[in-house]
């Protein structure tokens, strides 16, 4: 299937966001937009606030202040989830997947019990319904004959599609990864990136966080690189990686890319 293009709409939007974790701050004065359909990459060493970045999209994390829209919905801040925001929270969260560098199956569940489960409790659909879109999931990321088996017979990739698998059946309108081949074997780690792939085939709106460098030059609508918490460098993957701007991305890029 061809790959949609990118669409002018806005599905998730920072305003001069700052995250604090006490005096610490971990993002500061973030402010981007990402359209449907789009595929946004985030590079940059570890701890500069891209995790956090990604993770605050879903509310994992909240932010102090700024204003962060997802999906149409106004992220609540810290103070707003102490007055009672936590209905703006879940309503969001329907509408976001999120994939995290360990798998986070259960598993005394089987890998169809792991994708049906949530669909069953939060979307209220019947187990058959449910067991249906599983399947067909399951078949997408290439793993229908393993789903009445538990995690712990699955290798790490295919772990890791079922964990991709799972967040695709809540039907989201955009997907999250935060490195999701950090803990795979380097044997394993093409599978994912594959599945990734078709998703961005097809159109899924998507925000992900790596150190696959050729894999983010590939797959990106944009790259952005941050520093210390702040977007230092946003960019086609073309002008990040052959011509960055900014002497910090110079640096982090001539780091990484030797090895």
């Amino acid at each position: 299937m061809l790959r949609q293009s990118s669409g002018s709409t806005p599905i998730v939007t920072f305003a001069n966001v700052n995250k604090y974790y006490g005096p610490f701050q971990a993002l500061s004065n973030i402010s981007l937009s990402v359209t449907t359909g789009e595929v946004v990459v985030l590079i940059g060493a570890s701890g500069s606030g891209k995790s956090t970045l990604i993770r605050c999209v879903n509310g994992l994390e909240t932010h102090q202040n700024g204003s962060l829209t997802v999906d149409g919905f106004s992220m609540p801040t810290t103070e707003d989830l102490y007055l009672g925001g936590a209905k703006a929270l879940s309503q969001i969260r329907r509408g976001v997947g999120m994939v995290f560098q360990q798998f986070n199956l259960f598993p005394h569940k089987t890998v169809l019990e792991n994708i049906t489960l949530a669909p069953m409790r939060v979307r209220r659909k019947s187990r058959n319904e449910a067991q249906d879109v599983g399947l067909r999931l399951l078949e997408r990321v290439g793993l229908q004959s393993q789903a009445h088996k538990y995690p712990g017979q699955l290798s790490g990739g295919q772990q890791q599609r079922v964990a991709i698998a799972r967040s695709l059946a809540m039907e989201p309108h955009v997907m999250l990864f935060d490195e999701p081949t950090s803990a795979l074997d380097p044997e394993l780690v093409g599978e994912v990136l594959d599945v990734m792939r078709e998703l961005r085939n097809e159109g899924m709106t998507m925000m992900i966080v790596t150190h696959e460098m050729a894999f983010a030059r590939e797959v990106a609508d944009r790259v952005i690189y941050m520093d210390r918490g702040a977007i230092v460098e946003v960019g086609q993957p073309e002008q990040i990686f052959d011509e960055p701007s900014n002497d910090r991305t110079r640096t982090f890029l001539s780091r990484v890319l030797k090895h």
